[in-house]
């Protein structure tokens, strides 16, 4: 599609469809802003929605500030055909990669947290139920103590077998024997440490996107007059398998499986991304770092510590700037390698929100980064959405403010 025929389609889109004339009030509302002495239209609207198209259950994997599914799929179909190279070079949990496998596109995903490939990567393999259950069955389970203090989230025999888990996975990787039943397993594992049901592992704590302290934890557990209860780690990990897979369907699941034996999966600087091809990407979509809104290796030490991961040589390594000068200087440079990797027709969705209660509105700064890189800029999609329970805590109160907005700077090369 040409930049005058998105810019047509996002004036009059609907989700309900074509409309006639002007009666319709669900149609996109534009205005124009001024942005370092150029016109920018921004498109407002809801574009998508979790009731529009219930996403594929494969999806449910809880990682902090990580946006819909519906999100990435709007500009996959809109921008890119089978077979297409989608990218997101701040991966995060995998929502475009998987998003973008479903579809049967070809992938690439880079994040400089370690974790993102461990819980993307695996979801492109559907495991065999039973063949799930014969390799659980076949973990050295014993008695185990972890080498450190976790009794205030698990019960003695359920950190046995987190502890036995963990070895048994460790070694497998270190022995370079891992597969993807294995790898599946882990994140799996990974995603049911803690949380606030008797879905995860752990006594009731803060959601899975959120680790707690040790300290904290033992304050909950006080508070709620709570001793952490067995939970058997199989049958959990079996359970969210089912979970997991339960709305996926046959083609699905194949474009998955095609789509994983071709993908990439980089863990780097999204500045230094050698690996990609020049010229190669038809579709970036991505949200990067807001700030310093989000602690992500804080939230995912527990994760951390089950991967053998260094929590803090992650920390250092994951942009977490303070001023909104430090982060334009990051994503500056990360746009410079964009441009370099994206296709001469291609196009980068760069999602972005109003953080520190709408004093900060970051896709204004993102405009001028694109644009100095060589892009040009379509516009701004606003998607207006109905906040949920998680926006509370980013002080979140209507369409105006918070990261949930969905505002997504479009580029064209």
């Amino acid at each position: 599609m040409t930049v005058q025929e998105i810019e047509q389609h996002l004036k009059t889109f609907s989700l309900n469809g074509p409309q006639l004339l002007d009666l319709d009030s669900s149609k996109t509302r534009t205005e124009y802003i001024e942005v370092t002495g150029s016109s920018v239209p921004r498109f407002l609207n809801e574009f998508w929605t979790a009731k529009q198209r219930q996403a594929c259950s494969i999806h449910e994997i809880s990682y902090r500030a990580c946006f819909k599914p519906q999100l990435p799929r709007f500009f996959i179909e809109l921008l890119t055909r089978e077979g297409d190279l989608v990218y997101d070079p701040f991966s995060g949990r995998g929502t475009t990669a998987i998003e973008a496998g479903l579809m049967g596109r070809n992938v690439i995903a880079n994040d400089v947290n370690p974790l993102s490939r461990l819980l993307a990567r695996p979801r492109f393999f559907i495991p065999d139920l039973q063949g799930l259950e014969e390799r659980l069955n076949k973990v050295p389970f014993g008695t185990n103590e972890a080498d450190i203090d976790l009794n205030m989230f698990y019960h003695p025999d359920t950190e046995s077998e987190i502890v036995a888990l963990r070895r048994y996975l460790l070694e497998r990787e270190k022995q370079g024997t891992i597969d993807e039943l294995d790898e599946w397993i882990r994140m799996v594992a990974t995603n049911r440490l803690t949380g606030h049901s008797v879905g995860f592992f752990s006594v009731y704590t803060l959601p899975p996107n959120q680790a707690t302290s040790p300290e904290s934890q033992i304050k909950i557990n006080q508070k709620r007059d709570q001793k952490p209860p067995y939970r058997n780690t199989k049958k959990i990990i079996v359970q969210k398998t089912l979970s997991l897979i339960k709305t996926i369907t046959k083609l699905e699941k194949e474009n998955l499986k095609n789509s994983g034996d071709r993908a990439l999966f980089l863990i780097k600087d999204a500045r230094k991304t050698n690996e990609i091809q020049t010229g190669s990407i038809k579709l970036t979509v991505t949200s990067p770092p807001f700030l310093d809104v989000v602690h992500y290796a804080k939230d995912n030490w527990l994760r951390c510590w089950f991967n053998d991961i260094n929590a803090e040589v992650t920390a250092k390594n994951i942009t977490m700037a303070k001023t909104i000068e430090e982060w334009s200087a990051v994503m500056g440079q990360t746009f410079q390698e964009l441009y370099r990797i994206t296709a001469d027709d291609g196009w980068v969705a760069f999602e972005v929100g109003e953080i520190r209660n709408g004093s900060i509105s970051l896709d204004e700064n993102v405009v001028p980064l694109g644009k100095a890189a060589g892009f040009k800029c379509v516009g701004i999609l606003v998607n207006q959405q109905i906040f949920t329970k998680t926006s509370n805590i980013w002080g979140i109160n209507n369409n105006q403010k918070g990261t949930n907005t969905n505002r997504v700077v479009i580029f064209r090369k």
